[in-house]
């Protein structure tokens, strides 16, 4: 282990000011870059290494645990195509700015010719690229260019009532996506099975891959009800808005990150 938790937040997350989006919690920021710094456990990374992320997000919740973990002669690569805009402002008060080159970029066309990082890493981002074809587009870019790659996502299952909330609310973002700009969003997580085999189609062949715990709470199920009443289909409105009720009420008592499946890979010779 590169890092223990408890100096990951007195060195990264003690930095990182609490947010006022109700009705997450202040410290929802923070509970989600402790998932990431856990999930990261399992990747295979060292100091000073030169990483690939891919789908970073607006909020760097992977990218900032990321950038600590390889240490200050490791650089972050951390590549997203719109979903720019809190980052900047993250990573600077978390003091990593100076290890993170972003680049707004589409990860199906990477632009290296070659093998120019140590590890490709897509964390929580399996679920937003739209289909399982373009999946295995950008697992087949992050083979190309990258010694190992190393894919983390939820799974679909609840080991718990919280887990379940989770996942309840979560299941909705699809359909609700769909109905509201015509397109998937967000889609249902895949079994890990599943990944593996997507992984193993874009020519990866499987180093290793596993399951844990993060026993945490999670948050970012959450969509605003808004979005669902500006839904066109006056049907679908009223039957999105019902299971949004129903979800929404589990949710806010209480829900939990589900079991996360990993896979570590690298490109078959």
């Amino acid at each position: 282990m590169l890092a223990d938790e408890e100096t990951f937040k007195k060195d990264v997350l003690s930095k990182t000011p609490l947010r006022d989006e109700p009705p997450l919690p202040p410290d929802w920021l923070h509970i989600e870059m402790l998932e990431r710094f856990r999930v990261l456990q399992h990747a295979p990374l060292r100091k000073g290494m030169n990483v690939l992320e891919i789908g970073c997000g607006a909020h760097a919740l992977t990218t900032v645990p990321l950038a600590y973990l390889v240490g200050e002669t490791g650089r972050v690569v951390a590549v997203d195509r719109a979903r720019w805009r809190f980052f900047e402002e993250i990573s600077s008060v978390a003091g990593l700015k100076h290890r993170i080159i972003p680049f707004k970029v589409d990860a199906k066309e990477l632009p290296f010719p070659f093998k120019a990082f140590d590890l490709a890493v897509l964390v929580h981002g399996v679920r937003s690229l739209k289909n399982e074809e373009t999946m295995v587009r950008v697992f087949s870019e992050m083979l190309r260019v990258a010694e190992v790659v190393f894919i983390a996502e939820s799974l679909p299952i609840a080991n718990n009532e919280r887990q379940r909330a989770h996942l309840e609310l979560y299941n909705l973002r699809e359909d609700i996506f769909e109905a509201l700009f015509g397109e998937k969003d967000d889609l249902h997580y895949l079994p890990l099975e599943r990944l593996k085999e997507l992984v193993e189609t874009a020519g990866g062949e499987i180093i290793e891959s596993g399951t844990f715990e993060p026993g945490l709470p999670h948050y970012l199920a959450y969509i605003p009800r808004e979005y669902v009443e500006q839904i066109k289909d006056e049907k679908k409105r009223a039957e999105l808005l019902e299971r949004w009720d129903r979800a929404y009420e589990k949710w806010k008592a209480g829900a939990e990150h589900p079991p996360v499946g990993w896979v570590l890979a690298e490109k078959e010779e």
